[in-house]
């Protein structure tokens, strides 16, 4: 009994072990490779159930090289190793063409969204056969397991070879397999051509065929063609120099670069002051070929031999400079200067004279920096005759100005001070120093001509000042004028001289002749020749008549006094005529307006002394000086006039007509005649103030012509005062006039460039103009201080310089090229524009340069024999370095990259696949697909494959 119990007991026991075994799981008997396998799957679910807009707001990382492609990531460990898992989707619906920008593995075997499964090692790929297939698989029962249908690629061999691959579960019944890899060098000559991979494409289904040239597989072909300009550096030049005659060799220093070649920019208005590089390297024009059914390699052979011309697309493609966006290439142009000579005036603050700058003895100097050199005097000679070279035709100083230009205060971009500020950019690379130096010599070639009585180049000789300018352009300005006028009182000295020596030989000829007695009247003769010349200056060309004169020296015809106006006309002087039928009050004569001075010019900063002068006296020196003169003239063309007289011509106003008192017409003098005399009226009450001091100035006046005054314009004193302010000056006086000369001179220089019709860029330089106008306007009004915050303002200004500057250069490049289709050049301009706009208000230095610009442009039929020109026949000298080994030259161009797409389509229904096939895949499917990339020595190829599971 005992052991029958025990026995039922154990039984229970077993039972109820047994029990408990069959619901207990032990996940200590899965494998690590199990559990990589389940980890996958996991992923790819949470992938799956996000979808992308989920994985979008998740942080998902757009690919900068595509548009539309963003990619997540997900680390997995697999016992000691690593490996990162990339899922790449699209947003868009349908599949890109693949004339757009796609990733490399959709390029090359058709496919939209998918995973990449590799390693995290150095090489990033999996190097060992074994591991590579076992990670194809793991991933690919995962996906099975999910029901995805992603294909999954995995990167092999090395890195290089861009090698990779794939599988993807098609459903329950075809499985596709992807593989690709890369020949670096030494391509088979059989690959060169289309015929030669058409037949590798065909072997991979045509196993048993031994020639594929005699059999007809309907191959489905797109192909691409890229060609590319040659760039601007490899135009060789040897023909030309072999071509040159001794002469001109002897003339060519050693060293130097073909004098014959002529750079891209040499008729751009800039190129005077530096070359600019151009923007565009070139382009590629990137042709393809609609899908074409090929059914032997004879075919393909024909297509090789096809033109360009032929087929259906052609794409443009620019090549931009590198960096072209930022100021890492360090890039020369006005804007580099400019914001050098906004450092030098930062620096002009720390001396009082321009000299110290240049004095070895100045206790300032050893915070010159080294760098700022001063260029020899070779140079320096050079700049002089440059500036100062006599031109016999004056500049259009206007012509091709911006409207808003004379909003700066500067100088027109054709004056010479605006030439000056222009070489002192390149000047010494434009420092302080330099400056310094230049404008010294450049005062003391002023102050030569002066003293020789030389006119000044580059300023007009049309006797005004443009009070819009700066100071130093005004000051040149009068300076020129005093210079003229200097001249003209050396050769009237001179005239009068002559005059004199042939009166004297005349007379000593008529001693020999006459006796003494008749000495006299002949030297009076002579005497009266000259005082006739001296009245010769009585015209209107030298001075100023009134704007109230009908008639010059038209007598009239009512005068009642004809006898006593004989005698007072052979007393007056400087008469420019009557003035309509004003009479005289004292004396019943026409009242004759007098030739009076011309009103002399005056700068700005004469203006203000004036105004100054005459809110402190009432008055001014030059006021009191004018109207004495003006008082004196018509005193001498109005003999017994009276002050009343002269405030009835010179002041129309301070005269008060009494009509009520008027008397009637006088007829004591004359019979017959109607004469409205003496006028009736009385001063103003201004005028008839005691102490007035327009009477004051009457009394003192003396009677004088214009002609026998004492010039109101002194061109000796002037000139010498205009001097002293030219050597004087100091350094951030004439800083500050240079940073505005040179801002409006650079951007007028620019202004002339012709870039087309592009409306984006006309924007922009009007927003320059009117950007330079308001940061410079501190400086028009001397509010600048070494503490200033217009030196920060300043620099942002080379910087929005430079911006527009980079731009115009682009927009002249392109506007040479497409002059004959202008859609082309306005089309690029305005996609980059875009592209740049974003960056134009930030600093160079901040620009994020990684993404690259890049478009793509559709020619039509009109446009393509446009760039076709554009591609060159190569020369002698060029055609030997590349020995032309593949077809579809263009121009004697070989394209220099070639993608071919070949294609094979199976109906399912006609294969042995057909008896297990469910009805969804009883349709066309690509069978066979295999894609080439590359040239002569340089081929890809991607095979993917549809096999029967």
């Amino acid at each position: 009994m005992a052991s029958s119990s025990k026995a039922n007991l154990a039984e229970q026991d077993e039972g109820e072990e047994a029990e408990e075994i069959e619901h207990f799981n032990d996940f200590t008997l899965a494998s690590s490779w199990e559990r990589f396998i389940s980890e996958i799957e996991a992923t790819c679910r949470q992938w799956l159930a996000d979808g992308p807009k989920r994985l979008l707001e998740k942080g998902a990382v757009h690919l900068d090289s595509s548009d539309n492609i963003y990619k997540v990531k997900s680390e997995l460990k697999n016992a000691a190793k690593i490996y990162s898992m990339e899922y790449y989707f699209e947003i868009s619906g349908k599949i890109a063409d693949w004339n757009c920008t796609l990733h490399d593995l959709q390029l090359c075997f058709g496919v939209k969204e998918f995973l990449v499964i590799s390693p995290q090692s150095a090489s990033g790929v999996v190097l060992d056969a074994p591991e590579d297939t076992k990670l194809l698989s793991a991933v690919s029962i995962a996906l099975a397991n999910c029901s995805s249908l992603w294909p999954a690629f995995v990167p092999v061999h090395d890195p290089s070879r861009k090698a990779f691959i794939g599988i993807q579960n098609m459903g329950t019944i075809f499985t596709r397999r992807f593989e690709a890899d890369r020949i670096g060098s030494q391509v088979p000559i059989k690959f060169m051509h289309l015929e030669g991979l058409y037949e590798l494409f065909v072997s991979k289904f045509a196993y048993c065929m031994s020639d594929h040239s005699m059999h007809l597989f309907r191959v489905h072909l797109l192909m691409k063609l890229t060609y590319q300009t040659l760039p601007n550096d490899e135009d060789n030049y040897d023909d030309i120099q072999e071509a040159d005659t001794e002469s001109a060799k002897s003339e060519t220093s050693p060293g130097c670069d073909n004098p014959n070649r002529k750079h891209w920019d040499d008729d751009c208005p800039w190129n005077e002051w530096y070359s600019a590089e151009d923007p565009v390297m070139g382009f590629d024009l990137v042709v393809t070929w609609s899908e074409k059914v090929v059914e032997s390699s004879l075919e393909m052979a024909e297509m090789e031999n096809a033109s360009p011309h032929e087929a259906e697309k052609w794409i443009l493609a620019p090549n931009l400079y590198p960096n072209l966006d930022s100021s890492k290439g360090d890039r020369i142009g006005f804007a580099s200067q400019l914001h050098l000579l906004v450092n030098a005036l930062e620096m002009s603050f720390e001396a009082p004279f321009i000299e110290d700058f240049v004095s070895v003895e100045n206790p300032g100097s050893d915070n010159l920096e080294s760098t700022m050199v001063i260029p020899p005097p070779t140079v320096l000679d050079r700049v002089l005759k440059d500036l100062f070279l006599e031109d016999p035709q004056l500049p259009d100083f206007a012509k091709d100005e911006h409207k808003s230009s004379r909003a700066i205060k500067g100088a027109p971009v054709e004056s010479l001070f605006a030439q000056f500020c222009l070489h002192s950019l390149w000047f010494g690379n434009c420092n302080i120093r330099a400056i310094s130096v230049l404008w010294i010599e450049f005062v003391r070639e002023i102050r030569w001509h002066w003293e020789e009585s030389q006119p000044l180049p580059k300023i007009p000789a049309n006797g005004s000042i443009d009070l819009a300018t700066c100071l130093i352009n005004q000051k040149l300005q009068m300076l020129a004028i005093c210079i003229g006028k200097k001249r003209e009182l050396n050769e009237e000295f001179e005239d009068c001289i002559g005059t004199k020596d042939n009166a004297s030989a005349n007379m000593e000829k008529m001693q020999e002749v006459n006796k003494v007695g008749d000495e006299s009247s002949s030297f009076h003769a002579q005497s009266q020749a000259f005082d006739e010349k001296r009245d010769s200056l009585l015209t209107p060309e030298g001075f100023n008549g009134s704007k109230t004169v009908e008639s010059k020296f038209s007598a009239n015809a009512q005068d009642v006094h004809s006898a006593d106006k004989s005698t007072l006309d052979s007393i007056r002087r400087g008469s420019a005529g009557p003035v309509g039928s004003m009479k005289l009050l004292k004396l019943c004569q026409s009242l004759h307006a007098p030739f009076t001075q011309s009103a002399p010019l005056m700068t700005e900063d004469m203006h203000e002394e004036r105004l100054h002068a005459i809110e402190t006296f009432g008055f001014s020196c030059l006021e009191r000086e004018t109207l004495s003169s003006d008082m004196s003239a018509f005193k001498a063309a109005n003999p017994g006039a009276v002050f009343e007289d002269f405030i009835r011509w010179y002041s129309p106003r301070d005269w008060e007509n009494d009509e009520s008192e008027a008397k009637g017409p006088s007829t004591d003098l004359t019979e017959g005649m109607n004469i409205d005399w003496p006028p009736q009226g009385r001063l103003s009450r201004r005028m008839s103030e005691s102490g007035n001091f327009w009477r004051k100035i009457w009394d003192e006046a003396p009677i004088l012509p214009a002609s026998e005054q004492k010039p109101l314009l002194d061109p000796n004193r002037e000139g010498e005062k205009i001097l002293h302010y030219l050597e004087t000056m100091q350094p951030h006086q004439l800083l500050e006039q240079m940073v505005c000369t040179a801002f409006r001179a650079s951007a007028d220089t620019l202004n002339q460039t012709n870039y087309g019709s592009l409306k984006e860029m006309d924007t922009k330089m009007d927003q320059l103009y009117l950007t330079m106008a308001s940061t410079l306007r501190p400086l028009q009004v001397n509010l600048l201080s070494n503490t200033s915050d217009t030196i920060e303002d300043l620099q942002r200004l080379c910087v929005v310089f430079e911006h527009v500057e980079k731009l115009l250069i682009l927009a002249a490049s392109l506007h040479r090229r497409f002059r004959q289709v202008p859609r082309i050049s306005e089309a690029i301009f305005s996609n980059y524009y875009n592209f740049y706009l974003p960056t134009m208000g930030i600093g160079l230095a901040d620009v994020d340069t990684q993404k690259e610009f890049d478009m793509k442009l559709q020619l039509s039929q009109n446009e393509r024999q446009v760039v076709s020109n554009m591609f060159t026949p190569p020369t002698a000298n060029q055609s030997w370095r590349k020995v032309l080994s593949m077809g579809n030259h263009l121009n004697g161009h070989e394209p220099i990259l070639r993608e071919i797409i070949f294609s094979m389509h199976d109906n399912a229904s006609d294969n042995h696949y057909a008896s297990s096939s469910p009805r969804d895949y009883q349709q066309d499917t690509e069978t066979y697909r295999m894609y080439t990339c590359g040239t002569s020595n340089d081929l890809r190829v991607a095979l993917s494959i549809i096999s029967y599971d």
